[in-house]
């Protein structure tokens, strides 16, 4: 790397940030059109295929990132991770799918998911509030979103057309094309993310603002992919889906592995400022679900200017202040 000019340096950056733009469009689409023709030949709901499969899978830079930060001393990386990811999924990409397409959806079909998203906030909470979660608690998340996503399963079989089971002629076993789209998804954000750093220091942008900015974007890069996607394809059940269930999972599946591996210890600043906002988010998110129905345009455009304000307060000092005026 010492043989390369700044100029070099800068146009391999700026190539693999295209790369990986172009691995996250192809991804996305892949995911989303497999993932529909997994829901039309299984009989089970597109909500469902969203909630479990596609979310799961969009999860998983989350994961890697948790249980690592863990494992290496760095639990406030864990944390923040999760509690980071479910502002962003909620504020940014359901704030930019509604944006590009009016998200419209059954209120009845997210009222389940919707209430295990709660609660499982609510579980994060009580986590966060006492500082630490221990290895039994996060089996107990485990068996809970094991218990979930078999409740669903049984749950969201729905009735499939007989004359219309014949008439998907994709190439491809759909299962296996939604595990390619969402590996593309997972290298590509992996792949945008890296060029971005190199980018920055060939710019004398500082490590530590590239990592408080590019790194934590990347990890909600494969979910708001994966959204634009549907809604530009009208796939509004995918969309809330594959954010109420991503939210989930973050908690019960990434947070909850995460203690399993290694008991989590929390700093108790998460509990002064930003598990505040993730509470406020997610109770508001539970209310357009529940009784609303549409999530329009503005209020999408309302969700993205407050996910700017808030990363705006992470980086400017006024949740540290607030941080401090909470603090004892």
């Amino acid at each position: 790397m010492d043989g390369l000019t700044t100029y070099q340096l800068a146009v391999i950056a700026l190539g693999a940030i295209f790369f990986g733009v172009w691995l996250l469009v192809k991804g996305g689409d892949l995911t989303i059109d497999s993932a529909v023709r997994i829901a039309e030949r299984s009989g089970l709901s597109k909500m469902f295929i969203a909630a479990t499969i596609v979310a799961f899978g969009t999860s998983a830079p989350e994961l890697f990132t948790s249980v690592n930060a863990n494992i290496s001393g760095f639990a406030g990386i864990s944390v923040g991770n999760v509690i980071g990811s479910n502002i962003a999924n909620v504020l940014m990409v359901i704030g930019i799918s509604a944006m590009i397409a009016p998200i419209v959806f059954d209120r009845k079909k997210a009222q389940v998911d919707t209430l295990v998203m709660i609660l499982a906030t609510v579980a994060m909470a009580a986590a966060v509030w006492a500082g630490f979660l221990p290895r039994w608690a996060g089996l107990a998340m485990v068996f809970a979103i094991v218990a979930y996503v078999t409740y669903q399963y049984k749950a969201s079989k729905i009735e499939v057309d007989e004359d219309d089971e014949g008439e998907d002629a994709s190439p491809g076993n759909p299962f296996v094309m939604v595990t390619i789209g969402i590996a593309t998804l997972v290298i590509g954000s992996e792949v945008l993310v890296q060029g971005a750093v190199a980018g920055g220091f060939a710019l004398g942008v500082p490590e530590a603002v590239i990592g408080m900015t590019v790194i934590a974007f990347g990890t909600s890069l494969p979910e708001l992919t994966a959204c634009v996607a549907a809604a530009r394809k009208g796939q509004s059940d995918m969309i809330i889906g594959g954010i109420v269930g991503s939210n989930i999972f973050n908690i019960l599946s990434v947070m909850a592995i995460t203690a399993v591996v290694k008991p989590l210890v929390i700093d108790p600043r998460f509990g002064q400022f930003d598990l505040l906002i993730v509470l406020a988010v997610t109770f508001a998110f539970a209310l357009f679900l529940l009784f609303v129905g549409r999530i329009g345009r503005i209020a999408g455009g309302i969700m993205a200017v407050s996910y700017l304000l808030f990363t705006f307060a992470q980086y400017s000092g006024v949740a540290d202040a607030f941080v401090g005026v909470a603090a004892p």
